[in-house]
Order: C-alpha cells, then sequence, then structure tokens
C-alpha cells in the first residue's frame, strides 16, 4: 500500500499536517529535531575521543615470559 504513494500524496500529507499544525509550531519541531541531531553528533565524537584517548593510555602488562612464547 505505501508503495503507491508518489509525489501527489506526499505533497497532500505535507499541506493536510501544514494545516493542522501551522508553520510556527512545524518550524519550531523542526529546530528542535536539528538541536537534537547536533546534540547526537557531539555525543557520539566525544564518545570516539575518549576511546582514542584510552587506547593510546593503555599499558603493555603482558609479563616478560609470555611476550617471548608469541
Amino acid at each position: 500500500m505505501l508503495n503507491n504513494i508518489g509525489l501527489p500524496g506526499l505533497l497532500l500529507i505535507a499541506v493536510v499536517v501544514l494545516v493542522l499544525f501551522g508553520r510556527g509550531k512545524i518550524s519550531s519541531l523542526m529546530g528542535e529535531v536539528g538541536k537534537g541531531i547536533t546534540s547526537f553528533k557531539k555525543g557520539i565524537k566525544e564518545g570516539q575521543d575518549e576511546i582514542t584517548a584510552a587506547t593510546t593510555e593503555a599499558k603493555d602488562v603482558t609479563p616478560e615470559t609470555e611476550k617471548d612464547k608469541v
């Protein structure tokens, strides 16, 4: 059923949503979505930075006798 929705159907849905909620409400909602995406990307970057810092600070604690076996 959803495979049959084309451009005219999407435009009709957009117009109905615009009429129901109004331009101001949709604008503020999109602003909140943008802030959420930005916050998510910032969190991902900080997590990757923590992982990178943790791996560079890791020390090899393998005993010398175990290193020789490899």
